[in-house]
């Protein structure tokens, strides 16, 4: 073997070659009940530079909240957008890249295949390189790597690579060339966020109203799924831990049953966000370190709380499901101390306050004057043929609830 294999701040080497179950449809993420409430009470904590834009469109943004969720029944490539396996990572996490781009360089393969017809990956190790050729790496990556990412076909110009390895004296000759992104493997949450701040930014730039209400829609579900406990961690549906379903009973059935009745909305206004990328690790990490406590507590409650007053009959949808009582799901929530009503509260302030930020780094351009926001013929299609794909009812990518 030889090595060559890359990555930022590491090297660059070249490697030769069960408790209860709630149906899915009931609770995909936070429900369609919490990601609605937190987009539409998120608007009501903008400064009125931009309510007058957001006001008015407050029922679309609440409605389509739950479009990311839907795109998950059409395409494979959504599910990893909605979590982070922190576990599979750490801790500790100081080797995790942070920004979206020094985790894709980390996370993707480039291979090739020689003159022998042997196929061969730029690979990571552990001693370090010379800056030199940790730029030189950088560059090919950016301008030949970056922008194929996400194409179906995943072939690289040949010629690139190779004027790669002359360039940096590697004794090394390309017939074809690929990459592999494996990224996503573990969740692209925090990663995707970054990704979703940065267009809204340039949306609210060239004052795209209808592309500044897709992303600000698609941004509020994000962010309140980095609010979530179980999307931060691999047993996400208590799946190794012989709590099926409590993702569900956790982030849906104990809204859906108190949240407005009980939870205190008033969060404050939105706050401007020096560091967007550095914010968004906080969300993960803190609901992360709340999962011992989401699962410990749930396994306890279920010991001592009488076995025939857990799972209730309730009628959905003209369908009748077993559910979590809702003496069950009180006692649930008491021994949480607030826990869920904290985090939707939290994801209120955070959505608003991303939306916020976004369009002061856009230099705060007038909202007041935009252009219809309307949908146009193509978009109510792509609504259409998304809702028809959802009503199917068959999820791609990990599915929380089985």
């Amino acid at each position: 073997m030889k090595f060559i294999r890359y990555s930022a701040g590491l090297l660059l080497v070249i490697v030769l070659s069960s408790s209860f179950h709630t149906p899915s449809f009931l609770h995909p993420d936070w429900g369609f009940f919490a990601h609605r409430r937190i987009n539409r009470l998120a608007v009501f904590t903008l400064p009125p530079e931009m309510m007058v834009f957001f006001k008015p469109h407050i029922d679309w943004l609440a409605d389509h909240a739950t479009d990311a969720d839907m795109r998950r029944y059409a395409s494979p490539n959504e599910a990893p957008r909605h979590f982070i396996d922190l576990d599979q990572y750490g801790p500790p996490f100081d080797h995790l890249p942070q920004s979206r781009y020094a985790a894709l360089v980390l996370f993707t393969d480039v291979g090739f295949v020689d003159a022998n017809g042997d196929t061969a990956y730029i690979a990571q190790h552990s001693k370090p390189v010379s800056e030199e050729l940790h730029r030189a790496y950088d560059r090919f990556f950016f301008n030949n790597v970056l922008p194929r990412l996400g194409a179906e076909d995943q072939s690289l110009n040949v010629d690139s690579i190779n004027l790669f390895f002359n360039r940096n004296g590697l004794n090394l000759s390309a017939q074809s060339a690929f990459f592999r992104e494996h990224l996503g493997e573990h969740g692209l949450l925090p990663w995707h966020l970054q990704k979703m701040e940065r267009d809204l930014t340039e949306a609210f730039r060239r004052k795209d109203s209808r592309r500044i209400l897709r992303l600000c829609a698609d941004m509020g579900h994000y962010i309140g799924d980095a609010h979530v406990p179980l999307h931060t961690t691999s047993n996400y549906n208590g799946q190794k831990t012989g709590q099926t379903g409590i993702h569900g009973f956790w982030e849906s059935r104990i809204p859906e049953l108190f949240a407005d009745d009980q939870y205190d909305y008033f969060v404050g206004k939105a706050e401007y966000i020096e560091h967007t990328t550095d914010y968004f690790w906080g969300v993960v990490f803190t609901s992360n370190s709340m999962v011992d406590s989401v699962l410990t507590l749930e396994r306890a409650l279920r010991l001592s709380f009488p076995p025939d007053r857990q799972m209730c009959p309730d009628l959905r949808n003209g369908l009748s499901v077993i559910t979590p009582c809702r003496d069950f799901a009180a006692a649930y929530q008491d021994l949480m101390q607030g826990m869920v009503e904290r985090r939707m509260r939290a994801a209120i302030h955070s959505v608003a306050s991303v939306w916020y930020t976004a369009w002061v780094d856009a230099g705060q351009p007038d909202l007041s004057d935009l252009p219809n926001a309307l949908p146009s013929k193509e978009e109510l299609e792509e609504d259409a043929e998304l809702r028809r794909k959802f009503q199917a009812g068959a999820m791609q990518g990990r599915v929380e609830e089985h």
